[in-house]
């Protein structure tokens, strides 16, 4: 398979998918997110593969979510039902891969790249990362967190991070529950070879097992996920939202106040 967005290398019994459009922080168009589940899909089907590491090109991203330019800013109703679709793709092939998935976060980790690591298994981070959910403020919509965070960080810290927007530190984000693992950013690659080594060297079934009971309440089943999508199809391509994606690009601060009342 000839991918344009990502780089999949394998190595032993590890494959690692590196999203690779250092130029936008690794933002996400329809083409990346397409790569990336035919990429995961892939490595849960290949018997050689035992773990998948999910890394961004580059030292300033892992992902910093929809690319405003080319696909955010441009959605309307019928975009955002095909990009909430294939989002859900995505990060049900992450999820549902039956080897252990390990992103590996040094830079900005945010929007939706910041669901993306969520959705892996285990996040190792290096010390100058940053993570944070931004849709509240940029005109996205971060809807398949809303099920998963509570789970990792509790209700109150899930509301305080898609509320407010805030950044955290990687430090922070360990304290939370949101990543496994901190390094000194020049250690990340070895923390990650080293936490593949000793996942390698565990039962393969016993790992697969163990993370389908882990997962056997699927969020991304939750039936009101679609009613959520349906819920916000007619925000995309509004005043309000465009509202928030000019704000975004002229770097400003977005003005709602025409928005406050209910329609």
């Amino acid at each position: 398979m000839t991918y344009t967005d990502i780089l999949v290398g394998h190595d032993g019994g590890t494959t690692t998918i590196t999203i690779n459009r250092p130029e936008v922080l690794n933002a996400l168009r329809t083409e990346t997110i397409g790569e990336l589940t035919d990429a995961f899909t892939r490595a849960d089907a290949d018997p050689t593969v035992g773990v998948v590491v999910l890394r961004g090109a580059g030292e300033r991203a892992f992902c910093v979510g929809g690319d405003q330019k080319v696909m955010v800013s441009a959605l309307d109703r019928a975009g955002w039902l095909r990009l909430a679709g294939s989002l859900r793709d995505l990060f049900a092939a992450v999820r549902r891969c039956g080897k252990p998935v390990i992103a590996a976060v040094q830079g900005w980790c945010i929007g939706g790249g910041h669901e993306l690591h969520c959705f892996c298994d285990l996040t190792i981070a290096s010390a100058s990362a940053r993570f944070g959910q931004v849709g509240a403020r940029v005109g996205g919509a971060p809807i398949f967190n809303t099920r998963l965070l509570p789970r990792l960080v509790g209700e109150k810290r899930a509301r305080e991070i898609l509320f407010l927007c805030d950044t955290y530190t990687a430090d922070q984000a360990r304290e939370i529950g949101l990543v496994n693992k901190v390094v000194p950013d020049d250690q990340l690659d070895a923390a990650v070879d080293a936490m593949c080594r000793d996942l390698l060297a565990k039962s393969p079934t016993v790992l697969r097992a163990l993370k389908l009971g882990v997962n056997v309440d699927d969020v991304l089943s939750d039936a009101y996920l679609p009613l959520m999508v349906d819920s916000l199809a007619g925000f995309f391509g509004s005043p309000e939202q465009r509202e928030a994606t000019t704000a975004y690009a002229q770097k400003r601060q977005p003005d709602f106040s025409p928005y406050r009342s209910a329609p």
